[in-house]
C-alpha cells in the first residue's frame, strides 16, 4: 500500500473543501467565526457547541496577519459565544506537532490533557444503522441483548 493510500484509508476523506464548509454553514453558520483585516480574511476558528460541549477547531490565521492579535481575537469571540450558549469549558483539537499552535493556545490559557486521546473513525457513506435492521456492518441487537434507539433529542436503551 502506497504511503498516500495509507494516510487516506487512516484518515479518511477530508472534511475540509467547500462542501464540508457549506454543510458547517448550513447546520450552524455562527460557528464559523471570521476576523477581517483591511477587508481581508485574516483568520477563522469553529468554535463548535453541542448544547453541552464546547469545541474549537482549525484556528487558523494567514501568515502576514500573525503576532497581530488575530487568534487573540477569534478566541475571545469563540469564548464569548460559548458563554452565552452556557458552555463552561473550551477545548481545542490541535496538532502535536504544530510548536507554533502551541505557543497560542497556552497563551491563551488553554493546557493539553495527556490523558485524552483523541479517537476518529473515517465514515463512509452507505446504509444507514437502524433500530430494525442494526448497524450496516453487523447484526441487530434484539430484545434478549437490549435495543439501542437514539432521536436527535435523546438516546435511551431499553
Amino acid at each position: 500500500m502506497t504511503c498516500a493510500r495509507s494516510a487516506r484509508v487512516r484518515n479518511g476523506p477530508s472534511a475540509d473543501d467547500r462542501d464540508g464548509v457549506a454543510r458547517l454553514i448550513a447546520r450552524d453558520g455562527s460557528s464559523l467565526l471570521l476576523a477581517e483585516r483591511n477587508g481581508r480574511l485574516a483568520g477563522t476558528v469553529i468554535a463548535g457547541f453541542d448544547g453541552w460541549r464546547c469545541h474549537l477547531y482549525r484556528l487558523a490565521v494567514h501568515p502576514a496577519y500573525r503576532r497581530q492579535g488575530v487568534a487573540t481575537a477569534l478566541l475571545w469571540a469563540a469564548e464569548d459565544r460559548f458563554v452565552a450558549l452556557g458552555g463552561r469549558r473550551g477545548d481545542a483539537v490541535v496538532l502535536d506537532g504544530n510548536e507554533l499552535a502551541h505557543r497560542a493556545w497556552h497563551a491563551m490559557g488553554y493546557e493539553p490533557q495527556p490523558r485524552w486521546t483523541r479517537w476518529v473513525k473515517p465514515l463512509t457513506t452507505g446504509p444507514a444503522a437502524s433500530p430494525e435492521t442494526g448497524p450496516a456492518t453487523g447484526p441487530a441487537t434484539g430484545p434478549a441483548t437490549g435495543t439501542v434507539r437514539a432521536t436527535a433529542a435523546r438516546a435511551r436503551l431499553r
